[in-house]
């Protein structure tokens, strides 16, 4: 059966049809690393996560990509407060964000670009743009795209130009020929970093770096380009704008957005103070009940956050866990079972909930299910039938959501220790290819953490430092 989407460019539910068969080509806009990411930065890594899984389990074969944006105001902001180089900022989250992301059980993209690194594919673009007539050099070295020269402006977000209002997300200059035209390159201010251009000293804006990277890394038009909805305007609109100026190409086939996370009244946000850390999260209430809050509502509405709903879900993830957990300790080395029509059935219901529009909810309503099935079975004394259940819930559908991966794993809830060690891995990787900073990054990080890390003739060694107070 085909697989339905949303697409945000046309408020319409769509089949996925790839640009070339079998190949899911996908760009997931990655965080600004100036902080640790909390729970709203984390429902599109583990939305988007678990949909490139279902595409994998569906037979597709993806090329995700999700970008770190390294060279930022907040970033510059962050650095000049602490006393050190941008650099020390962006890498020292890079790696809290990696921390975080095994704490959560999110893979890793096939490409993770740096802005950073593609400053001269950036100012090439920009060139091009200008060539084109797309964008114009302010006085003071600024580079802007008008607006109104791009017809088919505001497509994406249902926006009209005529209605738009200039302040609202929308950056005042008096240097702008119009208020409503977006920053492609920024002039160099005092103490900031900067790059050599043909305009002068600056760097990039923030909406032209994912369009450089997105098709450098994925050809000029790909099949998704995935985010919050609160990217929707100015950032997704923009990127679509300048992408199709550069190359007069469609730029991305489908968009998905998932919605927000809400706290008191407001998306969750940095900037509004209402923000709840994702290792905060996971160490009060567990990775599964997070990621089970993440996945329990359509990944297109709006979510609320609080104690009670976290609570609720740590409830339930625990019912599962616990079914799980009776299962392995009769059957510690369970076996595959034999596919037959209820496998068959069970495995149809799932594919259909996802393929229509990614409905996680309806899936997970399906391994609560199984769950309760599992008990039954046991106290009946049907192993076999208790082994398709535990089959399908452990091996099947929690791995393609990110969820119950490979059994309970109750222990991992409350033991960071397998964490620790996959970071180490990382860094002796870092330090076999002579990459010390990267390596050093990863060290400081977690004796921040109060990780003890000894290097030694014998390996890496390490013990939790229990000297340092928290």
């Amino acid at each position: 059966m085909a697989i339905y989407i949303t697409n945000t460019a046309t408020g319409k539910k769509e089949e996925l049809k790839t640009i070339e068969p079998g190949v899911v080509k996908m760009y997931v806009c990655g965080p600004t690393v100036y902080n640790y990411i909390h729970v709203g930065n984390a429902r599109p890594a583990v939305v988007f996560d678990a949909f490139r899984r279902f595409l994998e389990y569906r037979g597709y074969k993806v090329i995700m990509v999700q970008n770190f944006t390294d060279i930022d105001d907040k970033i510059i902001n962050e650095a000049n407060e602490w006393g050190v180089d941008f650099k020390d900022v962006a890498d020292t989250f890079i790696a809290e964000y990696w921390r975080d992301a095994q704490n959560l059980g999110i893979r890793a993209a096939n490409f993770h670009p740096r802005t950073t690194d593609y400053v001269n594919e950036i100012i090439e673009a920009v060139n091009k743009l200008i060539s084109k007539g797309y964008a114009y050099v302010a006085d003071n070295g600024d580079v802007y795209f008008s607006v109104r020269k791009f017809e088919k402006y505001g497509e994406l977000s249902g926006k009209k130009i005529e209605e738009l209002i200039s302040g609202a997300r929308v950056e005042v200059s008096s240097l702008k020929k119009d208020q409503l035209d977006f920053a492609l390159w920024k002039a160099v201010k005092p103490g900031e970093p900067s790059w050599e251009s043909p305009w002068g000293c600056g760097r990039p804006g923030w909406h032209i770096e994912c369009s450089v990277m997105s098709q450098k890394l994925l050809g000029d038009t790909f099949d998704i380009h995935a985010g919050g909805e609160d990217l929707i305007f100015p950032h997704h609109e923009d990127e679509k704008a300048q992408s199709e100026a550069l190359t007069d190409k469609p730029f991305a086939k489908y968009w998905m957005h998932n919605g927000m996370i809400i706290t008191r009244g407001d998306k969750m946000s940095k900037s509004i103070g209402n923000v709840f850390l994702v290792r905060e999260a996971v160490k009060r209430y567990g990775k599964e009940a997070l990621k089970l809050f993440l996945l329990s509502k359509h990944y297109r509405t709006p979510i609320e956050f609080s104690d009670n709903i976290l609570l609720d879900n740590k409830k339930a993830a625990t019912k599962v866990i616990k079914s799980l957990n009776r299962f392995e300790e009769k059957y510690p080395y369970p076996l595959v079972p034999k596919r037959d029509h209820y496998m068959v059935e069970m495995e149809q219901k799932f594919i259909e909930a996802l393929e229509d529009d990614f409905n996680t909810p309806k899936a997970i309503a399906l391994i609560f299910d199984l769950a309760k099935e599992l008990n039954k079975s046991m106290d009946e004394g049907k192993d076999e039938e208790a082994l398709k259940r535990y089959h399908l819930i452990a091996r099947v559908f929690g791995n393609v959501l990110g969820i119950f991966e490979g059994g309970s794993k109750l222990k991992e809830e409350t033991n960071e220790d397998k964490i620790i060690e996959e970071i180490l891995k990382v860094r002796q990787e870092f330090r076999k290819e002579k990459n010390y900073t990267a390596a050093d990054k990863i060290r400081d990080a977690l004796v921040r953490s109060n990780v003890k890390i000894l290097d030694t003739p014998e390996g890496t060694k390490w013990e939790k430092n229990t000297e340092v107070n928290e």
